[in-house]
């Protein structure tokens, strides 16, 4: 089986997000199964070009019309020894060689440029895949595109769609003007673009692609109602019978305590220690006072209000009145960013707030922390509560997507489950699991149970590539 994996980001290459690390980790456990073979499609970003540690070759160029122009298309692949997964990248300075990698006035022409040249690489590389994968709206465009473009072309018509929507709340809407300018396809698609007026990548996609899934069983079921769908829930509904939600996993090997280079003591589940040294050398690094006592409460985010940093915010001054240790990583709202920022300042004893972007620290923090706090509004799956528990760190979230389906509450008697949640959007419901989770923090016996199990929980991709090899495998 061949699978074509599009997306608009992947680590190592290049990473913004989640999706970034979904993008690498998926297709490399994919290449794992036997008869499997994987390619990633990715833009040639400026990032990627610069970067002299990434080998590419040259393999062909050749034109893809948008509208009424043409573009060039250069097709970079890079350069591995793995024949069962390739990355190729998809040249063309105009639209990729910028700093930024979103956030563009003309993003929608990018990406619609791009979904047209993954599609022409088909047809000039001679590569025939069963399966294209499609991710969030950079790449929603596929679907339409090969029906519209290539509908009666044997090596397309064979060809079968997955969408998957990692957030549904970035659409791709685009004004009505940019069917007719940049797309350029037949009128007759238009309706199937079409959706409150206006353009709309994901729309297309989920009506057009052969299976849609989403990142979590929990959130499959939360967008088809209007809190979640941010506008989609009818036409979630009414393709619910192609919609199934498969649980995100993060790749073991990059978030190991065992073998992490961020840590200078390792740890494992058979043997936690290391665990207090990254305690006492987190407290340093931060300037935090050294205290094994104490816990340490952490948050790993984009400093958004849908993450409920809002509800952080309502009972700061309750959670600095508690004997713990705050440490915030991340960049974000600059209100948010001020928030934390001046709590550091009056209480230097109790918080670190460190705005930045910085993927050592994440992993120093994931491990020197007791406590991770995930208070979402919504969240499609969510990944920083599996590394937190991969490393020993009760997770306190909120009941919602992924977070509901990874965290089940913990039975603090048998020790079932992996951490606290509450229910409710409600800041005092928070502080309550929080309360909860200090004083579980105290009963050492239990605790220290329970973060090995934790550590031992399999939150690989194993399970759930096999789940995404059983649906392509329905769909050929």
């Amino acid at each position: 089986m061949k699978i074509m994996f599009a997306t608009s980001e992947a680590a190592p290459f290049i990473k913004t997000g989640g999706l970034g690390d979904v993008a690498q980790a998926l297709p490399q456990e994919l290449s794992k199964i036997k008869d499997v073979e994987v390619c990633v499609f990715l833009p040639y970003y400026k990032k990627i070009k610069d970067n002299p540690d990434i080998k590419v070759e040259f393999i062909k160029s050749f034109s893809v019309g948008l509208a009424w122009r043409e573009e060039y298309v250069g097709v970079f692949k890079s350069v591995s020894k793995s024949k069962k997964m390739q990355v190729y990248f998809i040249d063309n300075e105009y639209y990729f060689y910028r700093d930024s990698v979103y956030g563009d006035y003309d993003d929608g022409e990018r990406f619609t440029y791009f979904s047209y040249a993954v599609l022409e690489s088909i047809r000039q590389l001679d590569y025939h895949p069963d399966i294209i994968h499609c991710n969030d709206w950079q790449t929603a465009l596929i679907p339409v595109l090969k029906k519209a473009k290539y509908l009666g072309l044997e090596e397309y018509d064979r060809i079968r769609t997955v969408f998957t929507i990692h957030n549904i709340e970035y659409q791709g809407k685009m004004p009505n003007e940019f069917f007719q300018d940049v797309i350029g396809i037949d009128e007759y698609w238009r309706n199937v673009l079409t959706y409150d007026k206006c353009i709309n990548f994901m729309k297309s996609a989920i009506v057009c692609a052969d299976k849609i899934t989403t990142v979590s069983k929990t959130y499959s079921y939360e967008i088809r109602h209007a809190f979640f769908a941010h506008g989609l829930q009818d036409i979630i509904k009414e393709n619910e019978y192609k919609l199934e939600g498969i649980v995100n996993g993060i790749n073991t090997d990059i978030y190991n305590p065992k073998k992490d280079p961020a840590l200078n003591v390792p740890f494992s589940p058979t043997d936690m220690s290391g665990k207090a040294k990254a305690k006492e050398d987190l407290q340093k690094m931060l300037g935090l006072p050294v205290r094994p006592d104490v816990p340490v409460i952490s948050m790993i985010s984009r400093l958004a209000s849908h993450k409920g940093l809002d509800l952080v915010e309502y009972v700061m001054g309750d959670l600095m009145s508690r004997d713990i240790q705050f440490v915030v990583v991340g960049t974000g709202m600059s209100k948010y960013e001020d928030m934390f920022n001046f709590n550091a300042y009056v209480h230097p004893d109790k918080m670190s707030s460190n705005i930045k972007f910085d993927p050592v620290l994440a992993n120093k923090v994931y491990a020197g922390s007791d406590i991770f706090l995930m208070p979402s509004k919504s969240e499609p799956c969510g990944l920083s509560q599996l590394i937190a528990m991969r490393y020993g760190t009760v997770p306190v979230v909120r009941e919602t997507g992924g977070l509901y389906d990874t965290v089940p509450a913990l039975n603090i008697e048998t020790l079932e489950g992996r951490g606290f949640t509450f229910k409710g959007y409600n800041a005092h419901d928070m502080l309550g699991a929080i309360d909860r989770c200090i004083d579980f923090y105290y009963n050492k016996d239990k605790w220290n149970k329970h973060i090995k199990n934790l550590a031992k929980f399999n939150s690989s991709w194993k399970s759930s590539a096999a789940d995404y090899l059983r649906i392509y495998s329905e769909l050929i």
